[in-house]
């Protein structure tokens, strides 16, 4: 696979990651216990205070803590979860998960994020909101996002190219209008 043109078959996602393309899961993998500002701050890839050497020096890290936490509250504001800040990570609503899984990639200032079905059991307010978070996140920070979404009737509205795939192989591709129509898509998902 290529990124950035790299080719980063193999890598650990570590390597992935810091590379500068981060992923979400379908099923949000948060810390449950942690609080809604600590799940962002545990994905700072850039925190000298995690250095053994370091850590017993608090200037070598107090300030870059204090950058990550301004950039913390910065994603919250813009992912409208700012009053939940404090609020322990289990006890969000599936959206709001879904959002503060978001907010997890987007603390690693990737360029590209992969999202694995951002709205499925998500309520259909919640879900345009979700998407119109993406398409502000792309407009305004330049962050490209690849979507694997199954929620056509909500994802459409939004994304500027749609690939259909069927067992493995890809049957359509183009602007999303088309690729729904596609005699192959109907097909594979409609029957005859």
């Amino acid at each position: 696979m290529q990124y950035a043109s790299t080719d980063i078959t193999g890598w650990p996602p570590h390597s992935v990651y810091k590379a500068g393309l981060a992923r979400t899961f379908q099923i949000p993998a948060l810390f449950t216990k942690l609080t809604v500002l600590e799940n962002l701050l545990v994905a700072e890839k850039r925190n000298p205070g995690e250095t053994f050497g370091k850590a017993l020096f608090k200037k070598f890290w107090v300030k870059k803590e204090e950058e990550a936490t301004e950039k913390a509250a910065r994603t919250l504001r813009t992912l409208g979860l700012m009053r939940q800040a404090n609020t322990p990570a289990y006890l969000l609503s599936g959206g709001q998960m879904k959002l503060l899984e978001m907010g997890r990639a987007l603390m690693s200032d990737s360029k590209l994020l992969l999202l694995d079905e951002p709205v499925s059991g998500v309520n259909p307010t919640l879900a345009h909101e979700i998407f119109s978070k993406i398409i502000k996140l792309r407009d305004e920070a330049g962050i490209s996002f690849f979507i694997v979404e199954h929620r056509l009737d909500i994802a459409m509205k939004y994304v500027d190219h749609m690939t259909a795939m069927a067992l493995g192989k890809v049957i359509a591709s183009g602007h999303p209008n088309h690729v729904v129509a596609d005699a192959n898509v109907v097909e594979a998902y409609l029957g005859d």
